[in-house]
């Protein structure tokens, strides 16, 4: 068969005979990153640790770009409209599992939009307390809140955020009210938090770690199951009598659902080496990320029980986007 006519069969065929090699080809262009959050916010520094890396791993330009808002469901519902040609890629936060139970409007589907990459990490939360408040310790803040409904504020990254939810949560399991400060990410609420503009704070170990030294914050208890190594004066809700409580805040990349699994496979791969890195390594444990790099598959999962699990909180609770 002459090659005039085997390209003409192929065409009839519906096949393409350079469909193989366009694949094998990615990426060959720059591929955009969105951070749907704020700089200065841990997804903001965690997407520009890895940048770099990324870039040296897959041979490609990667373009962070910051579409903010709506807990990050505004730069999320971007990418799952976005055409899955793998040049569309977007770093999310613990939201990511809350966003479909607190805006059921939202004009994309969170399960069936968008598919895993990987979670990066996951990280404990600290509530602290500013050094000009007068709560010590966890008891301390306890007392007050218990002494006047709705006393104490306290700010997290934004409703719904798995600070949120957690205070909810252990205010709940406390019998008090709190009032809540919702930010609009973590580089607002860390701004704020540090001046003192809001008294009392929950948000991850990796948000506070550059401040803690200077004396400004007092970290007063700890969500994870056992004490922190950066913190080990610091102890666990459960040591402080709140049996079984544990809320870990995580970070992961995801796609538009179309995306093909050779090019999923690669970016995974690229993220992987980005993570043995020593200099991503060091400064993850800095900021208190625990590496999980989870497959695809595994964080598809991991976010199906993220819904499920706090879509019931969110609605038991009748929390709503503010």
């Amino acid at each position: 068969m002459s090659r005039r006519h085997l390209l003409a069969a192929l065409l009839l065929c519906g096949l393409s005979p350079w469909g193989a090699q366009a694949q094998t080809a990615w990426p060959s262009q720059p591929i955009k990153l969105i951070n749907p959050f704020p700089t200065g916010g841990t997804v903001d520094q965690i997407t520009r640790l890895l940048q770099p890396h990324l870039q040296q791993a897959l041979g490609q330009a990667i373009v962070v770009e910051n579409k903010v808002g709506a807990s990050g469901s505004i730069g999320t519902g971007i990418v799952a409209k976005a055409p899955a040609d793998g040049y569309n890629w977007v770093m999310v936060f613990d939201t990511h599992g809350v966003n479909p139970s607190l805006y059921p409007n939202l004009p994309f589907d969170t399960l069936k939009d968008l598919r895993g990459v990987m979670q990066i990490g996951t990280g404990a939360m600290v509530i602290t307390a500013h050094s000009s408040t007068p709560y010590k310790s966890y008891a301390d803040l306890v007392a007050a809140a218990r002494a006047k409904a709705g006393a104490i504020s306290y700010g997290t990254i934004g409703s719904g955020s798995m600070a949120h939810l957690a205070m909810t949560a252990l205010g709940n399991h406390l019998k008090v009210d709190w009032t809540h400060v919702p930010y609009k990410g973590g580089g607002p609420l860390a701004t704020d938090g540090v001046a003192g503009h809001v008294p009392v704070t929950m948000a991850t170990y990796a948000l506070w770690a550059p401040h803690f030294s200077g004396g400004k914050l007092r970290p007063l208890a700890v969500t994870s199951p056992k004490r922190m190594a950066e913190l080990p004066d610091v102890p666990t809700l459960q040591e402080l009598g709140v049996p079984g409580f544990e809320a870990q805040a995580w970070w992961g990349m995801f796609a538009p659902a179309g995306t093909p699994d050779t090019i999923v496979n690669k970016m995974h791969a690229a993220l992987q080496k980005s993570l043995q890195e020593p200099v991503v390594k060091e400064r993850l444990q800095q900021m208190g990320v625990v590496i999980t790099a989870t497959s695809p598959a595994d964080t598809d999962r991991f976010v199906k029980n993220e819904v499920d699990k706090w879509g019931k909180v969110v609605r038991d609770n009748k929390i709503t986007a503010q």
